[in-house]
């Protein structure tokens, strides 16, 4: 790290683009080009070694009965609450194996290097089946699976349960789950409160037509990312050294003097766990559509706690599969990381009492590992007809810690009366934003 007073302005950093020299591709026939005359982002992606895979695959699984290791039953569910499964025949309930033990994805992630993948978070074939097709080995029927919608099915004749356990490429089977342990009575409970606390101001047709008995169970396709690191960052800090006014009644004007430095810091960092939304639906942060951004309000998830995949987990509840692939995300993961480095060097800038702008960045991403997981997340949702489709409003319930936000639709009238009433927009609009978007 360095701090220096600012003379010149910096140097500009070189830019490249389509067509510039380094960016041509040599011609077929020509000689092969030498990495070390490339831009430092074109060499590394060149030189970075493959994917590395890790298989959580459930061998035992693979023919999508889930039995009871006591008796062999396959009518098991899940015991709310808990992240035990339980034999619905003799009662028998046993633990999912922790992933993170399992296959060692809480350590080396300082010693990561190149890109990690587990197995269900491998890229998805555009050709993948949605319908799966088992052979029910008790009576011979043939079960189909829509994994569009469901995960689980029965046997019509012998009332086998079938899961679908097989990591096919189509982002239905993740490598792990995150079980339920907020049962349903409890998430409508909180969300009953939650809207009873903005009340006062809610839409009229939403309070008629609020029902949050209908609140949904859904398993959230998330990408967890392990990741070493490191980023530079420049710009420029101000520590005033005097202030003073000029001018006199309704010209006054304050003025700030400033010594101005160049800020250079370095950091290396790892992070473990970071959550990404692997569904492009969940993604869509446009917040004049929807609420989508209510649901990263209620991280964290104890993704430590999760076990691995086995569709028996999902009885009861839906789920929406992964459509984005590593590479799709990379950089929504490199914004995050971006961010994570300024808040790391945010401790060592604080004698620059007038701030820092940081103008130049650079971040070197190491390694990662990737895993695949279903969170657990209670959904209640309201669609406000508008302009554009109108605005889908979502308030969510954390599935396992109950963490509440959402966003409800209020009346602008009220606000405005109470705007009227109070004689101070400002209350006005800090009401808005509690009520409509916290």
């Amino acid at each position: 790290m360095s701090d220096s007073r600012i003379p010149p302005p910096l140097p500009p950093r070189p830019v490249t683009g389509p067509g510039s020299p380094q960016d041509v591709p040599p011609l077929p026939g020509s000689l092969p080009v030498d990495p070390a005359t490339l831009p430092d982002a074109i060499r590394e992606e060149l030189e970075a070694p493959d994917p590395v895979a890790i298989d959580t695959a459930a061998a035992e699984l693979s023919d999508g009965l889930n039995r009871c290791p006591k008796c062999g039953s396959t009518d098991i569910r899940h015991k709310l609450g808990t992240d035990l499964l339980v034999c619905l025949y003799c009662r028998n309930e046993w633990d999912g194996a922790r992933v993170e033990e399992l296959f060692g994805f809480g350590e080396g992630i300082a010693d990561l290097r190149g890109t990690v993948i587990a197995s269900g978070a491998r890229d998805i074939a555009a050709d993948a089946a949605v319908l799966m097709t088992f052979k029910c080995t008790g009576c011979g029927a043939e079960v189909t699976v829509n994994t569009e919608s469901a995960m689980t099915a029965r046997c019509h004749w012998c009332r086998h349960v079938f899961g679908v356990n097989e990591q096919v490429p189509n982002g239905a089977v993740p490598d792990a789950v995150l079980p339920f342990h907020i049962k349903k009575d409890d998430a409508v409970a909180r969300i009953r409160q939650f809207v009873d606390k903005r009340r006062l101001f809610a839409l009229k047709a939403f309070k008629e037509q609020f029902t949050p008995e209908n609140v949904v169970g859904v398993y959230l396709p998330y990408m967890i990312v392990d990741c070493n690191a490191s980023a530079d960052v420049r710009g420029k800090g101000e520590i005033k050294t005097r202030q003073y006014t000029r001018g006199t009644d309704n010209n006054k004007k304050t003025y700030y003097d400033a010594d101005i430095y160049r800020v250079e810091r370095h950091v290396d960092f790892t992070v473990d766990d970071l959550p990404l939304e692997s569904s492009t639906e969940r993604g869509n942060l446009d917040i004049r559509v929807n609420t989508n951004n209510i649901i990263n309000t209620i991280l964290p998830f104890d993704t430590k706690n999760a076990v691995k995949w086995n569709a028996s987990y999902l009885s009861g509840f839906t789920s929406e599969k992964r459509n984005s692939n590593v590479e799709h995300l990379h950089p929504r993961l490199e914004d995050q990381l971006l961010s994570i480095a300024r808040a790391q060097v945010e401790a060592s800038v604080r004698r620059y009492d007038r701030g820092v702008r940081w103008e130049q960045e650079k971040l070197d991403v190491h390694g990662t590992r990737w895993v695949s997981m279903y969170l657990p997340v209670w959904l209640y949702s309201y669609h406000q007809p508008g302009a554009n489709g109108g605005m889908l409003h979502y308030i969510a319930v954390n599935g396992r810690t109950g963490e509440t936000m959402g966003s409800v639709p209020v009346q602008q009238w009220k606000l405005l009366l109470a705007a009227l009433t109070t004689g101070t927009l400002l209350e006005a609009i800090a009401i808005a934003i509690l009520v409509g978007s916290s």
